[in-house]
């Protein structure tokens, strides 16, 4: 199978947005300082691994699909949809905030281009419910660190 325009277009969209996750996840990794610092600091690393092997993987399967992927840092910075990560230092809280919206950017990329995908390249389509699943998780599980507990609810059937 070769890939059409739309699907190779498609496929570089999410391989810009995951380049771009691993670059700012690095950024934050390097630049946190505060409350939690060692625990989100070693949890960067784990997104920064996994966007790294996602886009290996989407990058792989756009040659298999004589589709050429392109990861340079001019394309990158130009194509993605993630927010841009600020300079210099930066506290917890707000790295928290930044990188769930940069995850969250890239899972909105996958799942904008998911239907073209899917009608097109099934197997394709499958790489992408893997990078949502384990994108959104991370999400959550960082995302939960600035999260508040909301008011005790009592079971209706406690007594």
């Amino acid at each position: 199978m070769k890939a059409s325009p739309t699907l190779t277009n498609n496929m570089q969209a999410v391989l810009t947005d995951l380049i771009e996750l691993h670059i700012q996840g690095k950024q934050a990794h390097w630049n946190i300082v505060g409350t939690n610092f060692r625990d989100l600091h070693l949890q960067l690393d784990e997104i920064v691994d996994a966007a790294r092997a996602f886009a290996d993987d989407i990058a792989e399967r756009m040659r298999a699909l004589h589709a050429l992927p392109d990861g340079r840092s001019a394309t990158v910075a130009k194509a993605t949809h993630l927010p841009q990560f600020p300079d210099g230092l930066i506290n917890t809280k707000d790295a928290i905030d930044r990188i769930v919206a940069a995850l969250e950017a890239a899972v909105g990329t996958m799942r904008k281009v998911h239907d073209e995908v899917d009608e097109e390249d099934p197997t394709t389509a499958d790489l992408l419910h893997t990078f949502i699943e384990k994108l959104e998780q991370y999400a959550w599980m960082v995302g939960a660190e600035n999260m508040k507990a909301s008011a005790s609810v009592t079971h209706p059937d406690a007594k």
